[in-house]
């Protein structure tokens, strides 16, 4: 096993981190202003990025700052559910039993919302992740949901999660009503050659490594490949620490790292 191999004291490149180990680039960091830019004063946001950009990540760190006493998360992945589905969960979350009809489970999920933030003085921050699937329809019916008193209010934070092209999809003229009351656009961009080497470096510390496990030349090589994304990074990097255990590899090389994608098919 690498592990004793490259004498680590737990495994690297683990994306079930806790929250507060998260690596914080530049990017990160900004990303965590926005929404909490928009945690402060409510309302519609919007969150894209290439899939393993590191979305998820910023989300998880995100809401495991927000404080039960005052907020109440609600997370939906559009990739599992049907509209009907979203209605009744969101319903649910929100600690009703859905109605029926739709136009009486929109009225209800409001009143919730609405109770929610006036009598108990908690803010309902809903999270709706693989937005690019969501349809027209869909994005029409979040429009009216989410419309407070004639839009005069915004008892809730509502973020939505997507790939880019989602961010494009809002400016077609048809769903103009729900981009014009989005106040908070952020684009998770990938890891800059540096960052992917702090990156790398941050993984291996929490691991427990006490020496250089990867040359200059193969953190390059990495940052090469993968493009930047985390997720691709933590993958070809295992795969780097397999490999260069197979080999008795005491420093994982440039070459190393490619003979490694080439077995992935980065």
């Amino acid at each position: 096993m690498y592990r004793t191999y490259y004498s680590l004291s737990t495994i690297p490149f683990r994306k079930d981190l806790d929250d507060k180990y998260l690596f914080e680039s530049p990017n990160f960091s900004e990303g965590i202003a926005r929404l909490e830019y928009l945690k402060g004063t409510r309302g519609i946001g919007v969150v894209v990025g290439e899939a393993g950009a590191g979305k998820t990540s910023l989300l998880r760190r995100f809401t495991a700052t927000l404080n039960p006493s005052l907020f109440k998360a609600v997370y939906f992945p559009l990739s599992t559910v049907t509209v009907a589905d979203f209605d009744r969960g969101l319903a649910l979350g929100l600690g009703q039993e859905p109605k029926f009809r739709k136009v009486d489970m929109f009225g209800q999920i409001q009143q919730a919302v609405l109770n929610l933030f006036h009598n108990q003085r908690i803010t309902p921050v809903l999270i709706l992740d693989e937005m690019q699937m969501a349809s027209n329809q869909f994005l029409n019916d979040i429009s009216l949901l989410f419309n407070f008193a004639m839009d005069s209010e915004n008892p809730f934070v509502l973020i939505m999660i997507g790939l880019p092209h989602f961010m494009e999809r809002l400016k077609l003229s048809h769903n103009q009503p729900l981009a014009q009351r989005v106040i908070m656009r952020y684009s998770m961009q990938p890891l800059g050659k540096e960052d992917v080497r702090n990156y790398i470096q941050h993984q291996l510390k929490l691991a427990g490594a006490n020496h250089d496990i990867f040359s200059p030349q193969a953190i390059e090589a990495i940052a090469s490949r993968s493009r930047g994304f985390p997720r691709i990074i933590n993958n070809l990097a295992t795969n780097c620490l397999l490999y260069g255990c197979a080999k008795k590899l005491e420093l994982i090389t440039d070459e190393a790292v490619f003979a490694a994608a080439a077995e992935t098919g980065v």
